[in-house]
């Protein structure tokens, strides 16, 4: 099958970028590749864009980050001593996560697969 598009950068909108970018940067592992002042990106897979914007998007955010892995608590808390809000969790049969949020109140989710 013929790629037709294919995700390369994940933006967000924020109040400060370089902020953002330094939360994702130790949370994720992954340098910053690239630093413009008003849009700061981290290198991961795919790339993670921050553009500074004056005012944040109104409303139920449309797109989250799903991420995770083994030890889900531990990842829970660390992320918690990055500066992210740990606000609850959630369980289905065969998934548990948590949903959080970043410095800037982005939503995300960490899981573990495989958990009831």
């Amino acid at each position: 099958m013929t790629t037709i598009f294919s995700i390369r950068m994940i933006t967000i909108d924020c109040h400060d970028p370089s902020r953002l970018t330094a939360f994702w940067s130790q949370a994720t592992g992954c340098p910053v590749v690239a630093d413009y002042g008003d849009f700061v990106m981290v290198g991961s897979v795919p790339t993670l864009g921050f553009q500074r914007v004056p005012d944040p998007t109104p409303g139920k955010y449309r797109i989250h980050f799903d991420g995770g892995g083994a030890d889900r608590e531990v990842r829970v808390h660390q992320l918690c001593a990055l500066g992210a809000t740990e606000h609850e969790t959630r369980s289905i049969p065969g998934l548990t996560w948590t949903v959080m949020t970043d410095p800037e109140g982005n939503y995300f989710c960490v899981g573990n697969p495989g958990t009831d």
